[in-house]
């Protein structure tokens, strides 16, 4: 048996469904042939990187940045293809690595190198608020690995097992109050998870749901490939033995008489009428519907509701100058953390209301190393930086968080290189116990629905996983 599968997107997702469906039908002596459509010109999907200073050698996360040791897909693919990690990266001994700022003050601080007092500070303001959490997110994250484990591996309903495991307990509560429900103060949640989830998703407790908050709260391990996570997925596209087609989009999905379907294409930008068609077997479609435009012919029995996404500006930066003391109300002599996470001051709430980054103006900023400017023999070594926001960044905001506030504009002299993205980068994830169905028509499967329930590149790897071996096994059955 010879069976001729198609992919559209190289995600995550799109990338995980055609390494383990390879592996799972190697394992059972089916032959395959997969052909991945890419829309972008990158494999990765939002995991992708961009040079510093344009310099393709020099370069740095633009959207998905880390992964962590609870995430087993990625962790055993990085080993499996001997991708080199790193962990995150203290960059300086001296002052604070991290902090919480709420617009007048930061509420959180945390010294270089961790310290006992940092923990006795943490408990005294706190309580056992810390702790509760800790517990908390072990908890809930130890029913969500059950996911990856018989019985309930491979689920055909990701509503069915969400319940099977208890997981909608959480996802029906906001963060907040799933948080208040577990007895977890909330000053503790408004500094430090909120922190999280603003970082992470952009998104404020009493925005998403309470299974989100505790995924950000999963933060042991944190790890990165050098040179780019999308190495991952690059990775398991050769594994897969899968021909991918970048810069080419999906126009028209058409299913046959004989429940086969016909996919039309085109290079990506070209106005003319698609290109090229081809017959397969099966297809996956490893991206969100509602982003796609492709026409369907006829309409597949079950179609995704089209939900909202984020979108989230993110601003990368070089300059030489440090984040100014000054910005954050810090005396002049202080030092401002390397990463500066946000949430909202005391008497600021904006319940659900998306438009919720508050009196901080942004979610975080981010120092990510230093970085040597080469241009036209320059030689000089400058601070590259990372902001996500809701909005794009002004000169006025620049020029006030590098200290040169009685500046007019900002030149390069201050900011020699700058590059901005805009993302649909998730969605808002919003309380709810359904979920969409993997199966959309008879050989039509879909990885998206998974987004809403939580999102990220593991979740979307471990979506991949699950189809692959549901698509087998339906082929032996």
């Amino acid at each position: 048996m010879l069976l001729t599968l198609s992919w559209i997107g190289a995600g995550s997702a799109g990338s995980s469904t055609a390494y383990f469906l390879r592996k799972y039908s190697q394992e059972r002596g089916i032959s395959l042939n997969i052909t991945v459509y890419e829309r972008d010109g990158h494999i990765g999907g939002r995991s992708t990187t961009v040079g510093v200073y344009g310099d393709e050698q020099n370069p740095v996360e633009l959207g998905a940045s880390i992964f962590v040791e609870v995430n087993h897909n990625l962790v055993d693919a990085a080993k499996e293809f001997n991708l080199s990690t790193s962990g995150i990266r203290e960059l300086r001994s001296e002052g604070p690595v991290l902090g919480v700022w709420n617009g007048r003050d930061f509420v959180y601080i945390q010294s270089a190198g961790g310290s006992w007092w940092d923990t006795a500070k943490l408990f005294w303001k706190y309580g056992l608020a810390p702790l509760k959490t800790v517990n908390l997110m072990k908890a809930t994250v130890g029913k969500f690995l059950k996911m990856y484990e018989e019985p309930y591996f491979p689920w055909k309903s990701l509503s069915q097992v969400a319940y099977d495991l208890g997981l909608t307990a959480a996802t029906a509560s906001t963060g907040e109050q799933f948080l208040e429900q577990n007895g977890i103060g909330k000053l503790f949640a408004q500094d430090i998870v909120q922190a999280s989830t603003r970082v992470n998703y952009a998104q404020n407790l009493p925005l998403l749901h309470g299974l989100e908050a505790m995924v950000c709260m999963a933060t042991d391990g944190a790890q990165a490939i050098d040179g780019g996570n999308w190495q991952i997925f690059s990775n398991m596209l050769s594994a897969a033995q899968a021909t991918v087609h970048l810069n080419r989009t999906v126009s028209r999905l058409a299913k046959l008489n004989n429940n086969k379907y016909s996919i039309s294409t085109k290079k990506q930008g070209s106005k003319t009428e698609a290109l090229d068609q081809q017959i397969f077997d099966e297809v996956v479609l490893a991206g969100p519907l509602q982003y796609s435009d492709i026409d369907f012919d006829p309409k597949p029995r079950h179609l995704p509701d089209s939900i909202p996404y984020v979108q989230l500006h993110v601003t990368l930066f070089t300059s030489k100058h440090a984040l100014s003391p000054r910005a954050f109300n810090l005396s002049s002599e202080k030092l401002v953390p390397q990463v500066v996470l946000t949430t909202l001051p005391p008497g600021e709430h904006h319940g659900s209301s998306p438009e919720g980054v508050g009196l901080p103006g942004f979610f975080s900023i981010s120092l990510l190393r230093p970085s040597m400017d080469t241009r036209e023999g320059r030689g000089e070594l400058e601070y590259l930086y990372k902001v996500f926001s809701p909005a794009p960044l002004n000169d006025t905001f620049l020029a006030n968080i590098l200290g040169l506030a009685e500046k007019a504009t900002i030149d390069k002299e201050d900011i020699s290189w700058q590059y901005r993205k805009v993302w649909n980068s998730y969605p808002y994830e919003y309380p709810r116990v359904t979920f969409e169905e993997l199966q959309l028509d008879e050989g039509l499967w879909y990885t998206a629905g998974i987004e809403s329930f939580i999102s990220t590149m593991e979740t979307s790897s471990l979506m991949g996983k699950n189809i692959a071996r549901l698509m087998v096994d339906g082929w032996e059955s």
